[in-house]
């Protein structure tokens, strides 16, 4: 029997919908709504004024309450039925992010293993056959299968596989298992 293929799935923007959380906070905060729209064809970073996404993302809660993306748990939860699946999330960046993304995970995916959670700096090292991110950052220097899970900020990259919804990658990787 051949062993089960892997795949790395990132968190903020993917299984995480981190644009809806910085809109709530930045509602929350300023008192004025901003649309998705805000984030479309602009690096994350620029996609609330007032400098806004810099300081939430230091702010504690910031990561423990994201709400989780529309479809990702029972997508996730359908690909370890074929799949060796890894939360794999570039935390460091945010040390002060590492045990509320742990506990987001345990509380919103409790079916994946903390050894299958991987917390790192520098995505390339990840060995996995398949990696879902919506950075192009991480998914150019990874030797594996990529896959641009959509954002606002990576429209108009074309260089890697693009899906746009959870629906949309179970999709994919059941078209993988009908040719392996």
């Amino acid at each position: 029997m051949s062993r089960r293929k892997t795949i790395a799935i990132d968190m903020d923007g993917v299984i995480a919908d981190t644009v809806a959380q910085f809109i709530i906070w930045y509602e929350r905060e300023f008192g004025e709504r901003i649309e998705k729209e805000a984030f479309h064809g602009v690096p994350e970073s620029e996609g609330l004024p007032n400098g806004a996404v810099r300081k939430f993302v230091y702010m504690p809660g910031f990561f423990r309450t994201i709400p989780v993306m529309e479809g990702a748990k029972e997508a996730v939860l359908e690909l370890t039925k074929n799949f060796d699946v890894y939360i794999v999330s570039a935390a460091v960046e945010f040390p002060q992010s590492l045990a509320e993304k742990y506990e987001w995970l345990q509380e919103n995916f409790p079916f994946i293993s903390w050894k299958n959670i991987i917390f790192c700096g520098d995505k390339s090292i990840i060995g996995t056959d398949y990696m879902i991110d919506d950075h192009v950052k991480n998914l150019d220097g990874y030797s594996g299968n990529c896959i641009l899970f959509t954002a606002g900020h990576n429209m108009g990259i074309e260089r890697h596989t693009r899906i746009n919804t959870w629906k949309e990658v179970i999709e994919l990787f059941n078209k993988e298992l009908e040719h392996a």
